[in-house]
């Protein structure tokens, strides 16, 4: 005897039982959505990176051995000049250029994303319009934390330590997290604009001038007068000079106070261009 299958819909009843429950779709700009699509893509990007080894010899292997030459050919010299052991800055820096070197080769993965049609495509998919970009900005808070983590991880091998508490060492890790943030918002709208080698000298010339010129090396009063000034009021000696505080001792309130400005103006500034870059770029894909 042959059977027939009848399609049944959702409300309907196989006999006595209970009625099938009907399934609807979350709407695509549903807050929810917006949180759960933001994860996926996070983790997306996540997985991404772990499987680069340029992403890991870029984010970790770079950072922690420039750590290692920096104590052992300027550590015993910026010791005995400024009378501070000099791996409480050097820890603070390296952490921060961990943050901005891992930006620029998710500058790099963005523009590869955007020349193969990925963001177009992700585009025409039933996903929240700002999952991408917020999932990418994840993503990168995450990577930071990872390699703050590294970094501080090989300090502490080199003499570095928590002497302010473990509060205080909870808030040392969260100010790259907070800088590295911001620097991604700013290269994500430096991406959407420029490619390739253009992206690359662009973000070099802005990594170089920030990396030798700030208080990890020196205080700002070793630098010469008509430069002290912008050597302590730069993004990163802020961060750098939160850090040394909330582990060696010293100031905290001012420098951390600093780099939430500068966190906040960074991201006043470029979010919109990040946002109407990425649109642009998932949309026509230029």
């Amino acid at each position: 005897m042959s059977t027939t299958e009848v399609p049944v819909e959702a409300g309907a009843t196989l006999g006595w039982k209970t009625p099938l429950p009907e399934v609807s779709a979350k709407p695509e700009s549903a807050l929810s959505t917006w949180v759960e699509h933001s994860l996926i893509q996070c983790k997306r990007l996540l997985l991404v990176w772990t499987r680069d080894p340029a992403t890991t010899i870029q984010t970790l292997v770079f950072p922690a051995l420039t750590l290692v030459m920096f104590q052992i050919v300027l550590g015993n010299p910026v010791t005995a000049f400024t009378g501070q052991p000099s791996i409480f800055g050097q820890v603070g820096l390296l952490s921060l250029v961990a943050a901005m070197s891992g930006a620029v080769v998710s500058a790099l993965g963005f523009g590869r994303e955007k020349a193969t049609g990925l963001l177009g495509r992700f585009w025409t998919m039933p996903i929240h319009r700002a999952a991408g970009l917020t999932g990418r900005l994840l993503a990168e808070a995450v990577r930071v934390l990872i390699t703050t983590v590294f970094v501080i991880g090989v300090g502490l091998l080199l003499g570095f330590r928590f002497q302010q508490g473990a509060l205080a060492g909870l808030a040392l890790i969260g100010v790259p997290v907070l800088f590295g943030t911001a620097f991604a918002v700013l290269v994500t709208a430096l991406a959407t604009r420029f490619e390739g080698v253009v992206l690359l000298n662009v973000i070099g010339v802005v990594n170089t001038l920030l990396m030798f010129f700030n208080t990890g090396f020196a205080p700002a009063f070793a630098y010469p007068k008509w430069l002290q000034g912008t050597v302590e009021y730069q993004p990163m000696s802020c961060a750098i000079d939160a850090m040394r505080g909330l582990s060696y001792g010293g100031p905290v309130a001012k420098p951390l106070l600093l780099t939430l400005l500068w966190t906040i103006g960074i991201v006043a500034v470029c979010a919109y261009p990040a946002v109407r870059g990425y649109r642009r770029a998932a949309e026509t894909g230029a």
